[in-house]
């Protein structure tokens, strides 16, 4: 949220209290622009104040502060229009807790039904995640400027609104998957707190995509251990030492999907999340029950009629499955299909070298690695992908002339 240059411990401290301090200030009725704007600058001041002079109760210090803020904006305001305040200013106060969960509620108000879909994204992203404008701008692949001008239209679309109404339930749960994934690129903090929000929605709804969300993060998330080698290298699923896998994690997000499917109305996450757990539950990547995995994106794909609304990255991980029980080259055609709707995006060039090397063409796959790096917009995945492509020539020459090397690495 501080978008200034800050000490890491420092950030990392204040993140945590952030939604918590917010939440209580646009409670009590303040505008949320003017609230973030002034627990903005009690952060800054806390940066300043806080290693010499560390307060006993933090969050009720940063509650108070951004509240002078608040009222010093308003003698302000109040001065420039030469008119007296309606009523004399309170000494701050200490925010008294509320009951429920103060995050889960602004999470609620950032995904509000009169804010766009993106500006309910990038606000969440901001105020409850704690992310940057930069780090924001970064996910969205946009101008940090840009990103900033989302940003403040979205407060100010929100100026004068009573925060009481629930935001669109669909919408919090593609927010949340949004702030997962940040943190499962490597700002863990994020990812933990998704999955806490998530489990809180579940204890608020009966909505079964609510129970699919927190079973796909946990399912996903108990791969994190060995997702990373001892350099900070990128492991692929089927290079991963599965002994280090979180098997409480697992048994846990299987519980949870097991509860969701249930209900009997399978929704994306369930579906993703159902997909996820066959993958856990391969105890070695030749085991892994690809036929069930493709029936169960064919069923993903069956949530709707039209083919513009189907999630590429899911169409992609079809593709993959497809390759596997039919053959990489129906697999490869499929993902010919997709390129028009997808574009020359990294992956899409990072699942044919997947389908190449299975179907044991090294050159080939080589390339589309190569075109991949050239394409991807993370150092860590780039640098993965030159070292796919790389093994997949270094595989290519020490084959015999005339001879295609048997393939088949995983996603």
């Amino acid at each position: 949220m501080i978008d200034g240059p800050t000490r890491p411990g420092d950030e990392g401290a204040l993140r945590a209290l952030v939604p918590r301090v917010l939440a209580g200030l646009v409670r009590r009725g303040e505008d949320f622009d003017a609230a973030e704007d002034a627990l903005q600058e009690a952060l800054l001041e806390a940066l300043r104040t806080w290693p010499e002079h560390p307060p006993r109760d933090p969050q009720a210090w940063l509650a108070a502060v951004a509240t002078r803020r608040l009222v010093d904006a308003r003698r302000s305001q109040a001065a420039r229009h030469r008119r007296e305040l309606a009523a004399p200013a309170e000494p701050p106060q200490p925010v008294a807790p509320e009951e429920g969960d103060d995050t889960l509620f602004l999470l609620f108000c950032c995904c509000h039904p009169d804010l766009a879909p993106a500006s309910q994204v990038a606000l969440t992203l901001r105020a409850v995640g704690g992310l940057t404008t930069r780090e924001i701008a970064a996910a969205f692949y946009v101008p940090e400027a840009t990103m900033a001008q989302r940003i403040s239209r979205a407060k100010r679309d929100l100026r004068g609104r009573r925060l009481d109404r629930p935001g669109d339930l669909a919408v919090v749960l593609r927010v949340l998957y949004l702030v997962y994934t940040a943190g499962h690129a490597g700002r863990i903090d994020l990812a933990a707190e998704a999955i806490r929000l998530a489990r809180q929605l579940t204890l608020a709804t009966e909505e079964p995509e609510a129970r699919g969300l927190l079973a796909l993060m946990l399912l996903n998330h108990a791969r994190l251990p060995a997702r990373l080698d001892p350099e900070g290298r990128i492991v692929t699923l089927d290079r991963q030492d599965r002994g280090l896998w979180d098997r409480r994690e697992i048994a846990e997000g299987v519980r949870v999907l097991q509860s969701a499917l249930a209900l009997g109305r399978p929704g994306r996450y369930q579906i993703e999340a159902a997909v996820a757990a066959l993958h856990d539950d391969a105890a070695r990547p030749e085991e892994t029950d690809w036929p069930q995995i493709l029936a169960w994106y064919d069923d993903l794909v069956a949530l709707t009629d039209d083919p513009a609304r189907h999630d590429p990255a899911a169409m992609l991980g079809r593709a993959v499955a497809l390759g596997h029980v039919a053959g990489a080259a129906a697999g490869l055609r499929a993902t010919e299909e997709l390129r028009a709707a997808i574009g020359d995006r990294h992956r899409w060039h990072a699942v044919r070298g997947h389908l190449h090397e299975l179907d044991g063409d090294l050159p080939a796959a080589a390339a589309a690695y190569a075109e991949a790096a050239g394409r991807a917009t993370n150092v860590a995945q780039r640098d993965h992908l030159i070292r796919r492509a790389a093994r997949a020539r270094a595989g290519a020459a020490a084959s015999p002339p005339g001879r295609r090397p048997g393939g088949g690495s995983g996603r």
